[in-house]
């Protein structure tokens, strides 16, 4: 079992540029697998933590619905975002600047093979980092994700999730509403739950927090939940 993970941050990318990155990494890693399997080889899976901000952009998932977007494409122009319909978990969701967003390409048979374990791990990871911020979340029953105030009306989510597995290995991630514009949240049916509020770690401290801060805190606590060597 492979337990050293390479740290990457993309820093702002197209989301677009970035599917396709983690499908070339998921792909390699795949076909790893595969020839372990076929040729009795034991060469060791890479494992990859990758962290990025993306351009506005709206995703739809594999068992989302379309009209849980409330733009037409005039809209999305108006915003200056795009559309993408994608392969993994969960409905619609929004990323932009100021949001941290993070990608695991794990081969999960180096970890643990659970997927509903490895969801609760992150947002376990995201829970701890929020509350190293002075910020108290929780889960929110039912739902993936990571909440504020998930036992009373005023429940809102700051993390949404959205995964997807091939062989055990994964791709797709977290998305961490940091300095986000929450205002871009107005335009969806967040997730598919229309009876919910969104939250960022800047509307509920009253300040701009600094990203680089957020993001070595929240790799730390990843690195330490699945018990894995870092490499920067």
């Amino acid at each position: 079992m492979n337990k050293n993970v390479k740290f990457v941050d993309w820093g702002l990318v197209d989301y677009q540029e970035a599917w396709d990155r983690q499908e070339l990494l998921l792909n390699e890693t795949v076909a790893i697998k595969t020839n372990n399997r076929n040729n009795g080889t034991a060469e060791q899976t890479p494992n990859f933590l990758v962290f990025c901000e993306h351009p506005h952009v709206y995703t739809l998932g594999k068992s989302g619905h379309p009209e849980n977007l409330l733009l037409d494409e005039e809209g999305l122009k108006e915003k200056q975002a795009t559309y993408y319909k994608i392969n993994r978990g969960g409905d619609i969701t929004y990323h932009g600047p100021g949001q941290l967003v993070g990608y695991p390409i794990l081969d999960l048979d180096n970890f643990f093979t659970d997927i509903h374990l490895y969801l609760r791990t992150l947002e376990e990871a995201v829970i701890l980092t929020l509350a190293d911020f002075g910020i108290p979340a929780g889960r929110y029953p039912g739902f993936t994700g990571v909440w504020l105030d998930a036992d009373n009306e005023k429940a809102r989510k700051i993390c949404a999730m959205g995964v997807r597995c091939s062989r055990w290995v994964t791709m797709h991630g977290f998305a961490l509403n940091v300095n986000s514009n929450l205002d871009y949240f107005k335009s969806i049916v967040p997730c598919g739950i229309d009876d919910k509020a969104v939250a960022s770690m800047e509307q509920e401290l009253g300040h701009e927090l600094n990203m680089s801060a957020v993001k070595e805190v929240l790799r730390r606590h990843i690195a330490a939940l699945f018990e894995m060597e870092i490499s920067l």
